[in-house]
């Protein structure tokens, strides 16, 4: 799965309506107002609006980050615990999304 799918279904979790650029290298994503660029993977405010939206218990410790709501995910820290925490918030609202579609 690529990271823009992750974000389609992350979206759809959160209840956003969405757009992609041409290319879908860009994300704009919005809920009754303009529509800004939205990328949780990569902005840490997304990622916690998202997290708190999605009402996920999130777990960091010395080595990985987990991320849990519904489903538990993930993520070794490596040299970026930041990235691994975002990441780790958007394969579990992925997820959420991806259930939602099997309904």
């Amino acid at each position: 799965m690529t990271d823009m799918d992750l974000l389609k279904l992350a979206a759809k979790a959160a209840g956003f309506d969405y757009i992609t650029t041409g290319d879908e290298e860009i994300m704009y994503a919005w809920e009754g107002r303009e529509p800004t660029e939205w990328n949780p993977l990569v902005d840490d405010g997304d990622a916690l609006r998202l997290a708190v939206r999605l009402r996920m218990n999130i777990e960091v410790t010395d080595g990985e980050t987990f991320a849990c709501s519904w489903g538990n995910h993930s993520e070794k820290h490596g040299v970026n615990p930041m990235t691994a925490t975002r990441r780790a918030i958007v394969r579990a609202a992925a997820e959420i999304g991806e259930m939602g579609e099997q309904k």
